[in-house]
């Protein structure tokens, strides 16, 4: 039995090494692709096509005016410049919404409520639904939560004039909410190497670039020739990302051009946009997965680099499979050989990813990686959640877009519903204290950071879930 157990325990780790790795090639990649640049293209305004600014929101009843104000502000011809609030909300906020555009009407500016009465697609839905309507060229998205500068359409546009198979551009995420609290500077540290690193790697590298949902610009042909808008996926960001990269479609990111963002406030807020992130990368893996490997305009590395990222959330089933083999295996006295410190070794990748994200991007980026602590037990304690979500990809049939709920500037907290997932949470937290406790007393002491972090990962979890579940709004 503790062969078996070795077996695939030996088998879990080689799996997390080869994420690890997949970090220490981005880091070179990045490294190769660190000084390539896209300066702005001169434009002149008589030159710049129209342009269609689409909002889609939900419930979005403390942020709805602060974005549509945004969308206002945006500097670009008047003539050539159309704004859709695309609404699928159930509460007060289509009102809202609908005194916001009804005001700015009669001041000239070109907006429009598009509401529907039903979420059928979710957001891939709505802006299936009004793109049909959109008069631009282009289409540049933002999310409820997103405040871009007034220049962003500018400093976005020209790079499509000259560059017809340039189908969309993404800019960075920046954060609103950064410095709020531990739980948002933790997020912030994560999404900053996403995009510094690894989005500037699929890009520069041809990595099959993505879209991230929000902060974007699309050439309309690009998305209809990829197939428009599918709800098939949680995803419909990579999922319509994919198609166009299939298609034939170039995408370009923007490190110097930032969309800043309100990041989720409380943990079960963190915990569905992870899941349904988890969700979505599963099922596009799924859908796509086939297409891409043997999709012979990419090169070989750039396809395993594509699968593999899709797929990087399988870590936390990893990582829970890890646990539940290793504290038996402590119990029972097993010796773990010194050769498996090469798979140590691939571990580093990652977080030396987390530190040049801050470095590249903040002068007083070690300040900021005080918080890179709290962001390690969260990555641990959303195991569960994010490895449920995976399952219910490959295995559920109905997969509901649960949205991520924004506060804006208020101090409404919201009441999250009880998940039982929190049961997995604790269960976990008590089991990887157990085995802490049979490696301090065998004088096993190799595992015991691992089994430490996993104890306050999953208990740091479970405790701020379990505060949330009471107090606040539904």
């Amino acid at each position: 039995m503790i062969q078996i157990l070795s077996s695939l325990y030996l088998l879990t780790v080689a799996g997390l090494s080869l994420y690890g790795f997949l970090g220490l090639l981005t880091l070179w990649l990045y490294w190769r692709h660190r000084h390539d640049s896209y300066p702005l293209p001169q434009a002149a305004e008589a030159d710049l096509p129209p342009v269609t600014v689409q909002l889609p929101i939900f419930n979005e009843r403390y942020v709805v005016e602060r974005l549509v104000e945004t969308a206002v502000s945006l500097r670009y011809p008047a003539d050539r410049l159309q704004i859709q609030v695309i609404d699928d909300s159930t509460d007060d906020t289509t009102q809202k919404a609908a005194e916001l555009v009804a005001h700015y009407n009669k001041k000239g500016v070109n907006i429009s409520l598009l509401h529907r009465d039903n979420r059928e697609g979710y957001k891939a839905g709505a802006l299936a639904a009004a793109l049909p309507q959109a008069s631009g060229d282009f289409v540049a998205i933002f999310d409820a939560d997103f405040q871009p500068d007034p220049d962003f359409l500018q400093q976005t546009i020209p790079h499509f004039l000259n560059e017809p198979n340039l189908g969309m551009v993404q800019a960075r995420w920046g954060h609103l909410n950064g410095d709020n609290s531990a739980l948002t500077a933790a997020q912030a540290i994560a999404l900053d190497k996403h995009f510094a690193m690894e989005q500037t790697v699929r890009h520069r590298a041809n990595m099959f670039p993505k879209f991230n949902g929000s902060g974007g610009v699309w050439r309309r042909s690009c998305i209809e020739q990829a197939g428009g808008w599918l709800a098939d996926t949680v995803c419909e960001d990579l999922c319509l990302s994919t198609r166009a990269t299939l298609n034939g479609c170039e995408f370009r990111f923007l490190n110097d051009v930032v969309a800043p963002a309100e990041l989720p406030t409380s943990m079960t807020a963190y915990k569905s946009q992870q899941a349904r992130w988890a969700k979505g990368s599963m099922q596009c893996l799924w859908i796509y997965g086939r297409s891409i490997l043997t999709d012979h305009h990419h090169t070989l590395r750039g396809r395993l680099y594509a699968l593999l990222s899709m797929s990087a959330y399988a870590t936390h089933l990893l990582l829970i499979a890890l646990l539940l083999l290793l504290v038996p295996l402590i119990a029972a006295g097993y010796t773990f050989s010194a050769k498996m410190l090469i798979f140590s070794v691939a571990g580093i990748g990652q977080p030396l990813l987390f530190i040049l994200g801050q470095q590249v991007l903040y002068p007083d980026w070690r300040r900021r990686l005080r918080h890179f602590p709290t962001l390690l037990l969260m990555a641990i304690g959303t195991a569960p959640s994010n490895s449920r979500a995976i399952l219910q990809a490959v295995y559920g049939r109905h997969h509901p877009f649960i949205r991520t709920p924004k506060t804006g500037s208020s101090a409404v907290t919201y009441r999250a519903g009880f998940d039982r997932i929190i049961f997995s949470e604790i269960a976990l937290a008590l089991y990887a204290a157990a085995g802490l406790a049979f490696a301090l007393v065998q004088g096993n002491f190799g595992p015991t950071f691992f089994l430490a972090a996993s104890a306050l990962g999953f208990g740091y979890v479970a405790i701020l879930s379990w505060r949330e579940m009471s107090g606040g709004v539904k």
